[in-house]
Formats: C-alpha cells, sequence, structure tokens
C-alpha cells in the first residue's frame, strides 16, 4: 500500500465474489505473452447481465448484440478492455479473427469527449453504487492511478501518461501497483455501459470525486472532455506511480511528485486521502489482516485503516499519523515522513489544526491531479457543475465623468479600482463622516464669518 492511493491496495471495496477474490492475485497472474495482451473483447448482453466474450472463431454462435449494445462498444472496438476479472482466469487461447483496424497501418479509432448529459447520468449512479458497496476508497484510487504516471517532461500525448484512460486496458492492470483496481472496473463496467458516450478518462475521474464529495470531503472543481487511449501500447510504462516504504520516504515523494509537476504542499495535502480506506498484508504486504475497527466491515471485513472512521473524508488522518496513540491504526513510512521533514511538517500541522484549510488545498490538489496529463475535447474542457458568476458590479459611469463625456473602459476601471479602495461603491456614496463633516463645516462658516467682518 502506497501513498496517496498510488499504490498498490491502498484501498478496499465490498465483499468480492469468488471470482473477484481470484482477481486479487491478478498481478501475479500470466496472460500468455503477447498473444494475450492482444486479445479483443466484445461485452453481450445476457439473462444475467453482462459478460465477456473473447472474439475468435468460437464466438460466432454467440448471440448478436443488439444495436444498443454495439453502440455501448464504440470505444471497446479495436481495444483490449479488462473490464472483468474473467479475463484474468481461466483464458482459453482460440484462434482469433484479428481486427484489420488494429493490426493494420490505420489507427484505432479514439473515444473523444464525453457528454455534458451522460456525466450527470453517470454521477447518480456512481452516488447509488457508493450507497450500496462502500466503495469510495477504491474509486479514488482508481481515478488517482490513472492520472498519476504523468511526466511533465514528455510534451507528446499520450506517451506524457496521466488521465488519458490507460487503466482499462490489462496490459497496465498488471502493474503491481495496480493490483486489485480491476474490481473498480467491475464496479464501474455497468455505469459505461449505460452511458456509452463517457469516456474512461472521465469516467475514472468523475467516480473518484464522487466518491471524495460523498464521503464528507469538499466539493472538487472538476472539468471533463478528456480523451480516451485506443491501443494497449499507448499504456505508460512500469513504475511512474509511488512505493509505500521506499529506504527515503521524503525523497522518494519529491522524485514521483516533482515529476507530475506537483509541490511540497500538494503532497502533504493529497496525502490526506488516506483518511479513507484500508490495507491488506495479502495484497499489499502492509497493515494487519484485521482491527477493531475493520473486523466487521462495512464491505469486506479486514485490513488496516490509517483512521477509524475510514470512509469519512476528514483531516483525522493528520490527527491520528501526528498522535501515533492507536496501534490498530497504520502509519506508513511514506505518512510518518509528513511530520519528520521541515517542508512537509509544516502543512501537515495546519492540516491537523484546521480542516477547513485542509479541505481548500485538497480539492485544489485533487483537480489538479485530475486534469495532469489529459487531451481535452473541446480544450477548454466541459464543466458540468459551473458555479453561477457573480454579476459584475454595476458601474455608472456619469458619476465619474467630466462634461458628459465618456470614459475609455481602462479609466472606467482604474477608477473604480481606487474608488473601492477607500471603500467607496459605484452605486452609493461613501459613508459619511459626519465628525469630519461638522468640523468642515464649522471652518468653512469661522472663514465666512471673518470675510464678512473685514
Amino acid at each position: 500500500m502506497e501513498l496517496l492511493a498510488l499504490q498498490p491496495h491502498s484501498f478496499s471495496t465490498s465483499p468480492p465474489s469468488s471470482a473477484s477474490t481470484a482477481t486479487a492475485t491478478m498481478a501475479a497472474a500470466s496472460l500468455g505473452g503477447a498473444a494475450a495482451s492482444s486479445r479483443r473483447l466484445l461485452l453481450l448482453p445476457s439473462a444475467s447481465g453482462a459478460r465477456l466474450r473473447l472474439s475468435s472463431s468460437s464466438a460466432t454462435a454467440a448471440a448478436a448484440p443488439s444495436p444498443a449494445s454495439l453502440s455501448s462498444l464504440r470505444c471497446l472496438r479495436g481495444s483490449s478492455s479488462p473490464l472483468a476479472s474473467r479475463l484474468f482466469l481461466h483464458q482459453r487461447r482460440p484462434s482469433m479473427h484479428l481486427s484489420a483496424a488494429r493490426y493494420s497501418g490505420v489507427a484505432s479509432p479514439k473515444c473523444s469527449a464525453s457528454d455534458p448529459e451522460q456525466l450527470k447520468g453517470a454521477r447518480e449512479e456512481i452516488k447509488e453504487l457508493l450507497k450500496t458497496k462502500f466503495c469510495h476508497p477504491i474509486l479514488v484510487r482508481l481515478g488517482w492511478h490513472d492520472s498519476g504516471t504523468y511526466n511533465k517532461n514528455i510534451e507528446e500525448w499520450p506517451k506524457r501518461g496521466g488521465a488519458n484512460g490507460s487503466l482499462q486496458f490489462e496490459m497496465e492492470l498488471k502493474h503491481a501497483a495496480n493490483a486489485g483496481l480491476v474490481n473498480a472496473l467491475k464496479l464501474l463496467e455497468p455505469i459505461k455501459e449505460k452511458y456509452p458516450s463517457l469516456t474512461y478518462a472521465d469516467l475514472f475521474q468523475l467516480a473518484g470525486a464522487t466518491a471524495i464529495e460523498e464521503a464528507g470531503g469538499p466539493k472538487i472543481p472538476m472539468k471533463y472532455g478528456r480523451v480516451d487511449v485506443s491501443r494497449p501500447e499507448e499504456c505508460p510504462e512500469e513504475g511512474r506511480l509511488p512505493a509505500a516504504g521506499p529506504p527515503s520516504p521524503a525523497d522518494h515523494l519529491r522524485e514521483v511528485f516533482y515529476r507530475m509537476g506537483l509541490n511540497d504542499k500538494e503532497i502533504v495535502a493529497l496525502s490526506g486521502a488516506h483518511t479513507l480506506g484500508r490495507s491488506r498484508p495479502e495484497r499489499s504486504g502492509w497493515g494487519k489482516p484485521e482491527t477493531k475497527y475493520t473486523k466487521d466491515g462495512p464491505g469486506a471485513p479486514g485490513g488496516q485503516s490509517w483512521t477509524v472512521q475510514w470512509l469519512k473524508f476528514d483531516n483525522s488522518y493528520f490527527k491520528d499519523i501526528k498522535e501515533r496513540r492507536d496501534e490498530d491504526l497504520l502509519v506508513l513510512p511514506t505518512d510518518g515522513v509528513l511530520f519528520e521533514d521541515p517542508s512537509f511538517k509544516v502543512y501537515a500541522e495546519k492540516y491537523a489544526e484546521d480542516q477547513e484549510a485542509f479541505f481548500k488545498d485538497y480539492a485544489e490538489a485533487h483537480a489538479k491531479l485530475s486534469n495532469l496529463g489529459a487531451k481535452f475535447d473541446p480544450p477548454e474542457g466541459i464543466v458540468i457543475d459551473g458555479l453561477p458568476k457573480a454579476a459584475p458590479e454595476k458601474f455608472v459611469a456619469a458619476t465619474y465623468s467630466s462634461e458628459k463625456r465618456e470614459l475609455s473602459d481602462a479609466m472606467k476601471q482604474k477608477i473604480l479600482a481606487e474608488y473601492q479602495a477607500i471603500g467607496g461603491s459605484p452605486d452609493k456614496p461613501l459613508q459619511s463622516n459626519y465628525f469630519l463633516n461638522i468640523i468642515i463645516f464649522i471652518a468653512a462658516l469661522a472663514f465666512l464669518t471673518s470675510l464678512v467682518v473685514n
């Protein structure tokens, strides 16, 4: 388990089925080399729900998909999508019909931007999923692991990594840091099927931000429209995500997160997401098999959490890491260093004392992380929660004009700024200082009296 959920098995999810339990070992599973990784999957409807079939000569007897399901496959054609645990279990090697688009010089089609209405619909589905599966932590981890591969020193998309939906492919899911994330994709697949215009990149980030907010965390200022990669060959190489127990935790964190373009404040703020979730020793090698806080769930029981209420987003992570009074709470080397490194400690101490400051900095850092490396269509992105902009303050130009001549916009702004600097407003006069007015009146009266007398 590693920091910021950018590590193997940071978070757990709901009770797994026998099939999904087996998939927890997927990091050690072999898929038979390039032949397995190049298989194309089709998602076909069945009476018991969606299931995966290999596109092969043996699949011709399967029922033909409906037009609706064909539409939902728009982003899966020509790809190696891994959206069920069966992908890692009991796979046969049938003879396959290769897609001419994928295996010729023609590039595979890319999924472009998501539809705003489908984003809103998917968000409501995710909220319902969270109420029944208690999967907040693993959804946060999924979004972060997709974006956390970003390298600011590489300009070319998608080689630079980042939030591009590459975690849909088995090639990247097999990275050790991503062990168990197939369960998150399984949870989201029905939503992806229902809202086929959503890109995986947007779905992953939407799920993570929604999970934070539904757990009681801050509203994340998100934008959408991320474009997906289309081939497993476009996945980043393994090794870009942080480790939990490196020899020099502070140096390691800076090496990884500076590569993403993040700073010390953002590293510490994002670390606060460990207020959610548990670490399981059978998966990550870290934590206890169970504690008094995790033995009864919710979700699958077991593991060791960082906080007592590990499905509530607050600043208790920083308080608990600082105090270290409870042996049932987890402290990794990359957690403890936050109160040991002089620069990290400034922010960790602040967040332990001020939850409002933590929420503010966390929301900004999370939004920044979710955009790393992304290619947006349209370039400015799509906002589905745009806060209404405050109406611009009315400016009565005549109040500041002379001889009824209209001022230039630049001059209006200059005058407005100077007027407001002394407490004025364009729509009302400055508040009168009655004492000063009396003094001025008396002085004026005295001056006039002296003139008359003289």
